[in-house]
């Protein structure tokens, strides 16, 4: 999300870096370009305005004119209302209240509301340790209720039971009974959603909300929404009152202007993000690091937390305990790659490195992406096990075999080879540094280290 837009701010920011000194009509050009990159990226033409207005009034001022590094100083002004248009508070999930509390799920339909509601019970039930049911009130559209128990399996969530004919407000009557007598703490209510919004969608919602008393009204919307965000947002929060936003498919190549606007228009936090199809892409929302990575400054912090999700912390032990001894074998490269997929998709992950957006172009034509994570994986796995411990084997032929194997070049294969040789070298001098090398504690995994060619 907002690839678009950052490539078009850090271009404009790259151009007022480059200049000594900035006058009121350098400051005045520059967030020209910003207005037009705003409105390209669908963010609504009134949030826009107000968002120019206040950072102009920062950036002309004699502190940023003036300063030793005025054109950093204008990428500060505009961080800083960037955090202050998304929120600069964390807003976390209420749970507070008598159990079970009600958490109700509203929007579109097709926004993503019924894998959003299993991802939030996985993640209420797995960070919160809270015990979680699943409820579907969508008697609309074809499977819905089943589909919410099916990834209610998946997430090793329960779910309540459908039964034929039954209504919205009856099944909410019954999800929180349910609730009550057999002592959960969270009841996730996942709402039928319309293909626009209209007078049957709101009351039914309205009667849902009123009966159900939720600590939490989540409208949920897909991050490529557009220009119509604004009015989804100002209808939801206007009719029913919503607590809090969550984007899906933010992962997806979208133009992001449906985050800037919404939170603007509602004056409700975002609270989640679905980053992937997995159940457990779902992350906090945090202003700071989504407008650190808009402006090309990454989220190194993201980048260690969904390490810390997704690694095998006895196994990061295992390899930084070989590593110490500056020992690094192909079948070490292979489980190091493996965690570097569980962690998602390569570009996101590099999206989220500090000035990485300046050697896109350079990484595309490395063709550093998912695809040559798995062709790597492949080529290790056409090795027999005597190979992958014993990369000195791998003879002409051999490397022939393996590319056959893999369905990938020779090239490929030397490729690999030569980086898994730099990567052993790299290990000897960690290895020498003791406990204070770079895997210390299960840090990053090797995957991440610089690519060969």
């Amino acid at each position: 999300m907002f690839d678009g837009l950052s490539t078009r701010l850090n271009d404009i920011f790259e151009g007022l870096r480059k200049r000594g000194a900035l006058s009121e009509a350098d400051v005045s050009a520059a967030l020209r370009e910003i207005r037009i990159a705003l409105l390209e990226a669908d963010v609504a033409l009134p949030v826009v305005k107000d968002f120019i207005a206040q950072v102009r009034e920062r950036a002309i001022g004699q502190e940023v004119l003036r300063s030793v590094t005025p054109g950093q100083m204008v990428v500060k002004v505009v961080h800083d209302h960037l955090v202050e248009m998304l929120g600069p508070e964390p807003a976390e999930i209420d749970l507070a209240g008598t159990p079970p509390v009600a958490i109700l799920m509203v929007g579109l339909q097709g926004s993503g509301k019924t894998t959003t509601s299993a991802k939030l019970a996985l993640r209420l039930q797995k960070r919160e340790k809270k015990r979680v049911l699943l409820a579907s009130l969508d008697v609309y559209r074809p499977a819905a209720q089943q589909q919410l128990a099916v990834l209610g399996q998946q997430a090793e969530v329960p779910s309540l039971p459908a039964v034929l004919g039954e209504q919205p407000l009856a099944i909410t009557r019954r999800a929180m009974e349910k609730g009550r007598r057999e002592g959960f703490d969270v009841v996730i209510l996942d709402t039928a959603g319309r293909l626009h919004i209209d007078a049957e969608l709101m009351t039914e919602v309205a009667m849902v909300r009123d009966e159900a008393r939720p600590t939490e009204i989540l409208l949920v919307a897909d991050a490529l929404t557009g220009q119509d965000a604004v009015t989804l947002a100002r209808e939801f929060h206007e009719k029913i009152g919503i607590t809090g936003l969550v984007l899906t498919r933010v992962d997806g190549d979208a133009r992001g202007g449906a985050a800037l606007s919404m939170r603007a228009v509602s004056g409700r936090p975002i609270k989640l993000l679905g980053v992937g199809e997995k159940l457990d892409a779902l992350e906090s929302f945090q202003a700071e690091r989504l407008a650190g990575r808009i402006l090309g400054m990454g989220d190194v912090v993201g980048l260690v937390e969904r390490a810390a999700d997704t690694i095998d912390q006895e196994q990061a032990e295992k390899a930084a305990a070989k590593m110490a001894k500056g020992e690094f074998s192909l079948e070490d490269m292979a489980e190091q790659l493996a965690q570097l997929r569980k962690m998602g998709d390569m570009e996101g992950l590099l999206g989220m490195l500090p000035g990485v957006g300046k050697v896109k172009r350079q990484l595309s034509e490395a063709q550093v992406d998912d695809k040559m994570i798995a062709r790597q994986q492949a080529i290790i796995l056409s090795m027999t096990p005597a190979e992958r411990r014993r990369p000195k084997l791998l003879n002409g032929s051999r490397r022939r075999r393996i590319a056959a194997g893999s369905g990938t070049t020779v090239q490929e294969v030397n490729r690999l080879l030569k980086q898994h040789k730099q990567m052993t070298q790299m290990m000897k001098k960690m290895g020498k540094l003791g406990k204070r090398g770079l895997m210390r504690g299960g840090g990053l995994p090797p995957g991440l280290m610089p690519f060969g060619r």
